[in-house]
C-alpha cells in the first residue's frame, strides 16, 4: 500500500472534526493509500487531540496510518505530501481588549501566523507538496504563507470549493435540477463577499445555467448577494460559521487536485495568477482550473467574459490588492 503524509492545522477545531476521518477513509487519496496524518494545534488545546486520535483509530479504516498530534509546525509539516491549514484567528475574537472585527486586522494578525507556517512548510515538507489554505482570509494568509515558504516547486491554493458549492445549490434549487447536472462552477477572485460565482459560465446539462435559468434580475440581483453572503447567514443560523460544509469542500478541493478533470468541466481555487485575464501577476486569485493527466494543475484558457462578469471581477481584483498591499511588510 502506497503512504501519504498529510499535515492539518487547527486539528482540534469544528471543521477538522468532519476533515479527519474522510482524509483517512480511503475516500481522499484511495483505497490503495495510507494517511499518515499529522495534527497541528496550539499548545493549549493539543492535548484535546488525543481524543480526536482515539476516535480515528476507532473508525477502523484499513488507510489509517501513524496518527500524531503536535503543537510544533516544524514537526507537523516535515516530510508532508499535503498541507491543509484550517487553522486561523476568526473575526469576532478579543485579542489585548480589542474586538478582532475589521478584515484588516485579520489580516495583520494572521500574517504573523502565516508567516511562520509558510517558512516551516518552505524548508520541511516535501518538495512536490501542496498546500490548501482554509482558514480567512483565505486568499491572502495563501500569499502570505507562499511568499514565506520561497518554494516554487510547492503549489499554494487558498479553496473557494465552498463558494463553489454554494453556488451550484442555488443555481440548482432555482432551474429545478439535480446538483449534478451543474459543471464548470467558476469562482473568480476572492474567498470573501466580493467573490465573483459566475452563473455565464457554468452550465446545467450542457447549457448555460443563466440561459437555462432565463432572469437576469434574479441572476444579478438575488443569486449573487445568495452566495455571497451565505457564510454569514450561516453563523446567524447556527450561531457558529460553516464546518461541516468547509470540511466537505477542503476535500473536494483535494480530490479535486490529486484527479484528472473531465473535458467540459472545472474546479474552483485560488492560485498564484500568472497574469491570465488580466489579473495581476502574484495575487492568489480564484480562477477556472483543470488537473492535466500529467497532474500538472493549469488555469483554463479562453472563457469568455461579458461586461457584468468583468465588473465584478475588477471588484474583487481590486480587494485583492488592497490586501496585499495591507501585508506588504510581509511578503517583500
Amino acid at each position: 500500500m502506497k503512504e501519504i503524509n498529510v499535515a492539518v492545522t487547527g486539528g482540534a477545531g469544528q471543521i477538522a472534526y468532519s476533515l479527519l476521518p474522510r482524509l483517512i477513509s480511503g475516500e481522499t487519496f484511495g483505497s490503495d493509500t495510507r494517511v499518515n496524518l499529522r495534527l497541528i494545534e496550539i499548545p493549549q488545546v493539543v492535548e484535546k487531540l488525543e481524543g480526536t486520535i482515539m476516535e480515528l483509530i476507532d473508525c477502523g479504516f484499513d488507510q489509517t496510518g501513524i496518527l500524531t498530534a503536535t503543537s510544533d509546525i516544524r514537526e507537523g509539516v516535515k516530510d508532508a505530501d499535503w498541507v491543509l491549514l484550517v487553522g486561523s484567528i476568526p473575526r469576532g475574537i478579543v485579542i489585548d481588549g480589542k474586538k478582532i472585527e475589521e478584515r484588516s486586522d485579520l489580516l495583520k494578525i494572521n500574517g504573523g501566523i502565516f508567516t511562520d507556517q509558510g517558512k516551516a512548510i518552505g524548508e520541511l515538507a516535501k518538495q512536490n507538496a501542496k498546500i490548501l489554505v482554509v482558514g480567512n482570509p483565505a486568499n491572502t494568509n495563501a500569499l502570505i504563507g507562499m511568499n514565506s515558504a520561497n518554494n516554487s516547486s510547492q503549489q499554494w491554493f487558498a479553496m473557494t470549493a465552498l463558494d463553489a458549492n454554494r453556488a451550484k445549490a442555488q443555481l440548482a434549487e432555482k432551474a429545478s435540477v439535480d446538483i449534478s447536472s451543474l459543471k464548470n462552477m467558476i469562482i473568480w477572485g476572492n474567498h470573501s463577499p466580493t467573490m465573483y460565482p459566475d452563473p455565464y459560465n457554468a452550465t446545467i446539462n450542457g447549457k448555460s445555467a443563466a440561459e437555462v435559468i432565463d432572469d437576469n434580475a434574479w441572476l444579478e440581483n438575488d443569486y449573487l448577494p445568495l452566495v455571497q453572503q451565505r457564510g454569514k447567514a450561516v453563523i446567524d443560523a447556527r450561531g457558529a460559521s460553516s464546518a461541516a460544509s468547509a470540511a466537505n469542500a477542503a476535500i473536494d478541493t483535494v480530490k479535486a487536485v490529486e484527479n484528472y478533470t473531465e473535458p467540459g468541466d472545472c474546479f474552483s481555487a485560488a492560485i498564484a495568477s500568472d497574469g491570465s485575464y488580466g489579473v495581476p501577476k502574484g495575487l492568489i486569485f480564484g480562477f477556472p482550473l483543470r488537473t492535466r493527466e500529467s497532474g500538472e494543475i493549469e488555469i483554463i484558457q479562453g472563457i469568455e467574459l461579458n461586461d457584468f462578469a468583468k465588473s465584478k471581477i475588477k471588484i474583487t481584483t481590486e480587494e485583492l490588492e488592497s490586501e496585499r498591499e495591507a501585508v506588504s511588510d510581509l511578503i517583500s
